[in-house]
C-alpha cells in the first residue's frame, strides 16, 4: 500500500490487507511486542499480552506463511513473553533469530566478539549512583539497554545516561535511542530492518505486513518498503500504532495507523476474516 497515512477504519483495514488475506500462505505477518501487542507499563517484567490477542496470533500462524514477532527483548524472552511456540521471533532488535520449533536461538556471527565487551562495559558503568538515580540496566546479550522510566529526577537520570552515551561511543561502541532506553551496541548495524531482511531470504512470501509503535520500528518499515521498491515483494502494509510517547514518524511513515494495542487487536482480526 502507498500514499497518505490514514487512520485506520473497517472499510480500509479490509482494502489494505486484502492481497494478504487472498493469499495467505504467501504472506508474511510481523509485528513488534511491547507498546504493539502488549501495552506499555512501568517495568518492562510485568507487561503481558493480552490473552484475546494471543488467541488471534495462534489462529494466525495456521493461516499464514509466516508469523514473527520482531522485538528489542531477548528472543528466548520474547518467545516466553508471547507463548506462542509456533510462530518465529527476532530479538535484540534482529541480532537473535528464534524460529518456530527451535530450542535456542542463533546470534548473528558477527555480534559473538563483541558480547563479552559490552558486558565489561556495563559492568564498569552500573554504578551505585545509576541506581539510586533508579536506572535499570537490561542485558540483551550483544546489547545493553538503561531505562529511566522510573526515574524521580528525570532530568538528573537523563543527564546520567547522556554521560554512559558518551562513554559508550569513546571507546567505540554504538548507541541507540528509544522512549525512555538508551542501548548500547557494537558498531555494527543492528536493526530491525536488517533482522527482517534476513528472515524474508529464502522464503516464498511476495507480502507482508509489519506493526509496529516505537523509534526502532522505523527500520522495519523502511525495510518492507524498499524490498517492495526492488521487486522482492509485491505487497507492503506497514501499520503505526499511536500512542502519546511514540515518534511522530511512526504516524507519517505508516501506511495505515491504529490505536494503540486494542487498535492493534481489532486489526488483527481483519486477517482471519473470509
Amino acid at each position: 500500500m502507498s500514499g497518505h497515512t490514514k487512520d485506520v477504519t473497517s472499510a480500509l483495514s479490509y482494502e489494505a490487507v486484502a492481497p494478504l488475506r487472498q493469499d495467505p500462505a504467501h504472506a508474511a505477518i510481523l509485528l513488534d511486542i511491547d507498546g504493539t501487542l502488549a501495552p506499555i507499563v512501568d517495568q518492562p517484567d510485568e507487561a503481558s499480552v493480552p490473552e484475546g490477542t494471543r488467541q488471534l496470533l495462534i489462529q494466525i500462524s495456521r493461516r499464514y506463511g509466516l508469523v514473527a514477532c520482531v522485538s528489542g527483548r531477548r528472543a528466548s524472552e520474547a518467545r516466553a513473553m508471547v507463548s506462542i511456540g509456533t510462530i518465529s521471533y527476532l530479538g535484540s532488535h534482529g541480532a537473535e533469530l528464534l524460529r518456530a520449533g527451535w530450542t535456542t536461538p542463533v546470534l548473528d556471527p558477527r555480534l559473538r566478539d563483541w558480547a563479552h565487551r559490552i558486558r565489561e562495559f556495563g559492568n564498569r558503568v552500573d554504578t551505585p549512583d545509576l541506581r539510586r538515580l533508579r536506572i535499570r540496566v537490561e542485558d540483551k546479550g550483544a546489547i545493553l539497554a538503561f531505562h529511566w522510566r522510573l526515574a524521580r529526577d528525570e532530568d538528573a537520570a537523563r543527564a546520567a545516561i547522556d554521560a554512559v552515551a558518551a562513554q559508550a561511543e569513546a571507546e567505540g561502541l554504538g548507541t541507540h535511542w528509544g522512549r525512555k532506553v538508551l542501548e548500547v551496541r557494537p558498531p555494527v548495524q543492528i536493526d530491525k530492518g536488517a533482522g527482517i531482511a534476513n528472515l524474508l531470504q529464502d522464503t516464498d512470501v511476495d507480502g507482508a505486513m509489519y506493526i509496529g509503535d516505537d523509534v526502532t520500528d522505523l527500520d522495519a518499515f523502511r525495510i518492507l518498503r524498499r524490498l517492495a521498491d526492488e521487486g522482492r515483494l509485491t505487497h507492503v502494509v506497514r501499520v503505526g500504532v499511536r500512542s502519546q510517547e511514540g515518534p511522530a514518524e511512526i504516524v507519517s511513515e505508516a501506511d495505515i495507523v491504529v490505536e494503540g494495542t486494542d487498535g492493534v487487536q481489532e486489526l488483527l482480526s481483519v486477517l482471519l476474516t473470509e
